[in-house]
């Protein structure tokens, strides 16, 4: 079987990661990225080898990467015209501008959390709902935080079944090197329910789900604490033992020196993964505590990296390159290296 062939629109924060995920892949070929303008990103592939081809989108001015020694290999559409799948990691609103190229070429594609549910064909999370992805043109992903949320609670609601979920998002404001939020010295309330709530809701529509989220000063790093109905009583010892299995999900301790976010990304950095990522989602052990009937735990959410391995799933089956839903993520963690700590 040919490699399915794979570009990436918009090399920044996660288009970057999305072309690293690709290449990893031993059954794609990431044949291009696109952007704009010689960015940072841009310049930091350059003095790496250009080991991605690189292609314009309209409106980018090639003198401007002549001017600093950046190849070229063509325009946006000619990138379009080699691949099977796009993926498309535009800022926001522009990916919804994208899909009339796409369309155009009738190639398919898969747009990340920015965008509005309507650009795609199916709200897509790789464990939650594979099947309904299965052929289909253009996804959607799911947000990084309601990516590693869902991640957790289809775990126990697959083992025991869950009715609801109340959660609590303690966000970071934005990503490290953003300068667009400022400098602040306060936590900003949303209005509830928040939308990953929403949006769990509408990957899950079996389980009730509200939330509230808080943006906090920091910038690696996400925590969300989860309280879930069972349709049973879940117990610490149950939960824990179904967290265990999971391949996205990595259980840690305190006492580890998993004290927080920064530990996370300290510790992936100590690993010598790129740019500190994690594709796992953190699950403190002793967080998970029973409260009535209710069982409660907490996660850590690496945010610019989360959305990867999700998204090679939605490549699998949008391009039906599997369709049992435990073959493909399971052929997606073993090329990240995912559950390789156990």
């Amino acid at each position: 079987m040919s490699k399915i062939k794979v570009g990436v629109a918009g090399y920044g924060v996660i288009g970057q990661r999305l072309a690293d995920g690709v290449a990893r892949q031993g059954d794609m070929e990431l044949v291009g990225v696109a952007d704009l303008a010689p960015t940072l990103s841009i310049r930091a592939l350059k003095e790496k080898g250009m080991p991605y081809d690189l292609y314009l989108v309209d409106g980018a001015d090639k003198s401007q990467f002549d001017a600093v020694g950046i190849p070229v290999s063509g325009t946006f559409e000619e990138l379009i015209d080699k691949v099977d799948i796009m993926l498309d990691s535009s800022p926001g609103g522009v990916g919804a501008k994208n899909k009339e190229l796409y369309v155009k070429h009738n190639k398919k594609a898969i747009f990340q959390g920015g965008e509005k549910n309507s650009v795609a064909d199916v709200f897509f999370h790789g464990y939650a709902n594979y099947e309904k992805g299965i052929g289909q043109n253009y996804l959607k992903l799911t947000s990084c935080n309601t990516t590693g949320l869902i991640r957790s609670v289809d775990c126990l609601d697959r083992a025991y079944g869950i009715e609801k979920v109340a959660i609590t998002i303690i966000r970071r404001v934005a990503d490290p090197g953003d300068y667009h939020r400022g400098l602040t010295n306060a936590l900003q309330m949303d209005k509830a329910p928040s939308h990953q709530a929403v949006d769990l809701m509408t990957i899950m529509p079996h389980i009730e789900a509200t939330g509230i989220l808080v943006h906090t000063p920091v910038t690696h790093g996400h925590i969300i604490t989860v309280v879930a109905k069972g349709k049973q009583k879940i117990t610490k010892q149950m939960a824990l033992d179904a967290f265990l299995t999971h391949d996205r999900i990595r259980v840690v301790t305190i006492d580890e020196g998993f004290k927080g976010n920064a530990s996370f990304f300290r510790y992936a950095r100590d690993l010598g993964n790129p740019r500190g990522d994690m594709y796992e989602i953190g699950l403190w052990a002793d967080s998970i505590v029973e409260s009535g009937d209710d069982i409660m735990y907490a996660i850590n959410i690496p945010q610019e990296s989360v959305t990867i391995p999700e998204t090679m799933d939605g490549i699998r089956a949008a391009c039906n390159m599997e369709t049992d839903r435990l073959k493909a993520v399971a052929e997606t963690n073993k090329y990240l290296g995912l559950g390789k700590w156990k």
